[in-house]
């Protein structure tokens, strides 16, 4: 009975977390446009239809969220194709610079930007490298994802070089905590970040094949 409750919580859980998120994301997505889009709709006939078990008014409220979603899809699309146009690139640069210089939306802004170079730039480091850390305590490890080397203010004041390393939470990765490790504390390993990440989520069921060995860091 024990074996198959695990094999089911296996099944089940990552299920569970994707359709939280995907739900999460998804309405995060559609919110701020969910009012005007159900009016809209609510003046067509498609608010006295049903759909199988669904009433009237869910099917105005999903099919609300589905015309959303596939026009932020076609405005996305459309915004990356003219953003290779010259003309769109150099009105963007501008607007760049103007929003850069509003206090406060500048912080917002600037920080953002940051966040999601670092993430989908192609030619960044961050998080490539998978090393063990002694954390909560010094007698015990934890995965960690090497994000770059901590600001110049806290290696001065700690006096050594340190490096930033995101430790992320079982069974939910995308939280966690942004630690500072010196370089002689960190034990870099040869695993991938999906592995790292398949480990994690799965509450350490899933291990990667290859054994794991200590390697030559490489920040």
């Amino acid at each position: 009975m024990r074996k198959y409750f695990i094999t089911g919580l296996i099944i089940l859980l990552p299920l569970a977390v994707t359709i939280a998120v995907v739900v999460f994301a998804v309405n995060f997505l559609t919110k701020p446009f969910i009012g005007f889009v159900s009016q809209f709709l609510s003046k067509t006939s498609l608010k006295e239809i049903g759909f199988l078990f669904f009433t009237p008014e869910q099917v105005l409220l999903y099919g609300s969220k589905l015309i959303i979603l596939i026009g932020l899809i076609i405005v996305t699309l459309l915004l990356g194709f003219i953003a290779r146009w010259f003309f769109f690139t150099t009105l963007i640069k501008i607007s760049d610079k103007i929003i850069h210089k509003i206090p406060l939306v500048n912080k917002v802004y600037k920080t953002t930007q940051d966040i999601i170079k670092t993430l989908f730039a192609s030619d960044k480091n961050s998080f490539k490298q998978v090393v063990m850390v002694p954390f909560p305590n010094s007698e015990t490890y934890c995965l960690g994802l090497v994000s770059r080397e901590s600001p110049k203010t806290c290696k001065d004041a700690a006096a050594s070089d340190l490096i930033s390393v995101f430790v992320p939470t079982t069974p939910n990765p995308t939280t966690g905590f942004l630690l500072m490790f010196k370089k002689d504390d960190l034990i870099f390993i040869d695993m991938k970040t999906e592995d790292a990440v398949k480990y994690i989520v799965s509450c350490g069921v899933i291990i990667p094949e290859k054994d794991q060995l200590p390697v030559k860091e490489n920040v």
